[in-house]
């Protein structure tokens, strides 16, 4: 080919096909823009040519339209639903730190109950950033007046070479993914991996593939699921083992308070000598307290942790339980208590159609779920009723059904006021989040976060704490705590930003200002002390506090029917958890729902591959390799119980 030749396809492609290459270009900064401000990983090769592959493909379909308004209407639009894809994902890792799927669609109309705190704690003016490029591709198109002509010859030639040049990139990029990486791709529980090393385009794709094909065809992967949880339960046998704690509340009605949104390091804090949660402190002083307890929630949040609270099973990486699988088979805490002849029954002052309760609590075998029908709502406080009102007209239920049934009882309370975005502060008591310093002989008070979201989220904490202290005293007087066990689990972290944590702990308050790193005393509070500071706090107490103990090995949501179970009396076959109080050596793996996991001696990051030790020892390879299979194994496994509903063939084999 002639210079001259290809100077006129230069030209050509510059003065007719000018928009497809902005179209591509701009796109792909998105993508980078997009790992840049979520993962901080915006310079993975592979990402970058996976990117471009795709937008080559997609801006190729252009040439189907015969006119330049059609062309350019195309391109557009395909901006418009990227644009929406990036601050979509963006929004939603800020929160959920994971990435957005299709088949969590299903869940959307819960974001209109919650939208005060989509607006106020969730969405940041960063998420907005990738609105320049539809604004530029705007200005671009009125501007250069561009034209996307037809010339059928050209266009075919050029599509074949644009084709070949997408493939070749996209192999590169294939071979730059380590291979650790494909099984991210084909499984897609640990998402954060797979826009990692293959681009938000590649993993919008393939979600939207693995969320609906097989929804298509119920039986997709039935049968080697099967074999796989077959081959699970055979090689780890969840049998019933007895220790010093075995049937020790057994016969005894069980409450359960579901605590929202309190975290455990609340409980460690005072201000000017006041304790946040004395009533926590006091209750986990005078009872079991796990010390080291995580939830292990996923996008269900709430109803994540009431799902592996009773089932011992992890939540679904493939939408919401309670929501996209509410029509499953499930042994639970009470399913098992209704066949020792317990009466069962659930609380909560919200809509009962919020995370599909209405549907999910009868599926896991409440005999009656109380809703916001069956309350006045006499005291509103962020999403509703408020917790101290909730707890009132309560007791009074209660203590119907006590009457009313003659028969021990499980009844699960849930809490709403310590919802995000915590700013209905006007019916809370006055808790004075401030410092007294004195500096040369004079008393100063520093109101340091006051009006912040740390500050208002304390006080809110405080508010709810205040709500289990008034609980505890109102069903003792109703003789509700005689003969009971009280267990109070956090649902999940409040998802404060680092900035919250930072101003928490590096906050001088002689000079009235948050410490820098050359500082000696600054604590470096980093992503992984993050990720463990989302501890929450799980306690079992009874009225004559005759079990005392702190627990410090390492405890999951999952492991609550293990633990409680051997307990209260019961156990499920088909549990993934351990009872905590079996372990010899102290140590136990929390699986979260990305593989990440955490020990007595380590937090691993699964999408970055990373460890984080926790003591000062040396860590063996093997010790490491044992736990990411057995977390890898533990999710694959509870994900195809719940999908392809497997507890009922289980149970017929």
């Amino acid at each position: 080919m002639k210079k001259r030749e290809i100077k006129n396809i230069i030209l050509n492609i510059k003065e007719n096909y000018s928009l497809l290459i902005i179209f591509i270009l701009t796109n792909t900064i998105n993508g980078v823009l997009l790992r840049l401000i979520t993962i901080k990983s915006s310079l993975k090769i592979s990402a970058v040519l996976f990117d471009l592959a795709i937008l080559i493909i997609i801006s190729l379909f252009t040439f189907l339209f015969k006119t330049k308004k059609r062309r350019v209407k195309y391109l557009f639009i395909m901006t418009i639903l990227i644009t929406i894809i990036c601050i979509a994902n963006s929004i939603y890792y800020h929160y959920y730190s994971s990435f957005i799927s299709v088949s969590l669609i299903a869940t959307a109309i819960f974001a209109k109950d919650v939208s005060d705190a989509i607006f106020e704690n969730i969405l940041k003016p960063v998420d907005l950033v990738y609105l320049w490029q539809p604004i530029f591709f705007l200005i671009y198109i009125k501007r250069k007046n561009v034209i996307c002509s037809k010339n059928s010859t050209f266009e075919k030639n050029i599509s074949k070479v644009a084709i070949f040049f997408s493939m070749m990139i996209m192999g590169i990029g294939a071979i730059l993914v380590p291979s650790n990486a494909w099984g991210s791709l084909h499984k897609l529980w640990n998402r954060e991996s797979v826009v990692i090393n293959f681009g938000p385009y590649i993993y919008q794709i393939d979600d939207i593939v693995q969320s609906l094909i097989p929804r298509i065809n119920t039986m997709f992967g039935h049968d080697s699921a099967l074999r796989v949880v077959k081959e699970y339960y055979k090689n780890n046998k969840y049998e019933k083992k007895t220790n010093e704690y075995s049937n020790i509340f057994e016969g005894k009605n069980i409450i359960v308070i579901h605590a929202e949104s309190i975290q455990k390091f609340t409980m460690d804090l005072k201000f000017n000598n006041q304790e946040v949660t004395p009533n926590l402190n006091n209750l986990a002083s005078e009872g079991i307290f796990f010390n080291n307890f995580y939830s292990q929630v996923g996008v269900g949040t709430s109803s994540d942790a009431e799902f592996t609270f009773n089932t011992s099973l992890m939540p679904s990486n493939r939408g919401t339980v309670f929501v996209n699988f509410f029509d499953r088979e499930y042994i639970s805490i009470p399913k098992l208590l209704n066949k020792k002849g317990y009466y069962t029954y659930s609380m909560h002052a919200n809509n009962g159609e919020f995370w599909n309760r209405n549907k999910m609590h009868q599926t896991l075998g409440y005999n009656y779920f109380y809703s916001k029908d069956s309350y006045d709502i006499d005291e509103i406080i962020g999403l509703g009723l408020s917790d101290k009102s909730f707890f009132t007209q309560s007791v009074q239920k209660m203590k119907e059904i006590k009457e009313q049934q003659k028969k021990p009882f499980y009844g699960l309370l849930i809490m709403l006021s310590n919802h995000t975005p915590f700013s209905d502060l006007e019916l809370m008591p006055d808790y004075p989040t401030t410092i007294d310093v004195e500096i040369n002989g004079e008393k100063i008070t520093r109101d340091y976060i006051n009006k912040t979201k740390l500050g208002n989220y304390i006080k809110s904490v405080h508010y709810a704490d205040e709500a289990i202290g008034e609980l505890i005293k109102n069903l003792d007087e109703e003789g509700l705590l005689d003969n009971t066990i009280l267990v109070i689990y956090g649902d999940h972290d409040a998802r404060l930003d680092y900035d919250d944590y930072n101003l928490l702990y590096n906050y001088d308050p002689i000079n009235d200002k948050v410490m820098d790193e050359s500082d000696d005393n600054y604590i470096n509070f980093n992503e992984y002390e993050y990720e463990l500071n989302r501890k929450v706090p799980f306690i079992i107490w009874t009225k004559e506090k005759e079990y005392n103990k702190i627990v410090e090995v390492p405890t999951g949501m999952i492991d609550v029917l293990p633990t409680l179970g051997n307990m209260i009396g019961i156990h499920s076959k088909y549990q993934l958890g351990t009872d905590i109080m079996n372990v010899k050596d102290g140590d136990n793996t929390v699986t979260f729902t990305d593989g990440s996991f955490v020990t007595s001696k380590l937090y691993y990051n699964a999408p970055k591959g990373e460890i984080y030790p926790l003591n000062n020892e040396p860590i063996a390879e093997e010790y490491i390799n044992l736990r990411v299979n057995h977390s890898s194994e533990l999710i694959e496994v509870s994900n195809d119980i719940i999908y392809y509903d497997l507890i009922n063939e289980l149970e017929k084999k």
